[in-house]
């Protein structure tokens, strides 16, 4: 695997975690100084490579941009599950990865949904990468079809 590979994981993950904090504190309608990170120390922020933090930036301003829609096509496909019953990790796993499929064409499907399955896996409980896995795999079919 390759450096770039790891350098947007790892801006997903960061991504994850800065949409949680704000989801959790109601502060999605906010503009959010992206300077610092909530949770990182400035530290932390050293560490990460200049690529990291602009991927990370690009998905977290991309998600919030386009949340009405994104939030609008989750519920569409999470038949049995609305939207704010989701828990907080795996809701923004999949604002990230449907914000890809629809604005990411450099990005196979399969990478996205494969990416999506992996944060959750990680980040979240054992079962709900399934979730998200027929969650985007459907919407990722649909898109296919549509064209």
């Amino acid at each position: 695997m390759s450096e770039k590979y790891y350098s947007k994981h790892e801006a997903r993950v960061l991504a994850v975690e800065t949409l949680y904090a704000l989801d959790f504190n109601n502060q999605l309608d906010d503009e959010p100084d992206l300077t610092l990170f909530p949770g990182k120390s400035e530290a932390e922020m050293k560490a990460l490579n200049e690529e990291t933090l602009f991927y990370a930036r690009y998905l977290i301003h991309g998600v919030l941009e386009n949340r009405q829609e994104i939030d609008q096509i989750i519920s569409k496909y999470s038949i049995n599950r609305p939207l704010e019953r989701i828990n907080l990790v795996d809701r923004n796993i999949l604002r990230i990865s449907v914000f890809c499929l629809l604005h990411s064409s450099d990005l196979h499907p399969s990478i996205i949904i494969d990416e999506g399955v992996k944060l959750s896996q990680e980040m979240s409980t054992n079962v709900t990468y399934k979730f998200i896995n027929g969650l985007l795999d459907a919407l990722s079919r649909n898109l296919r079809k549509e064209g």
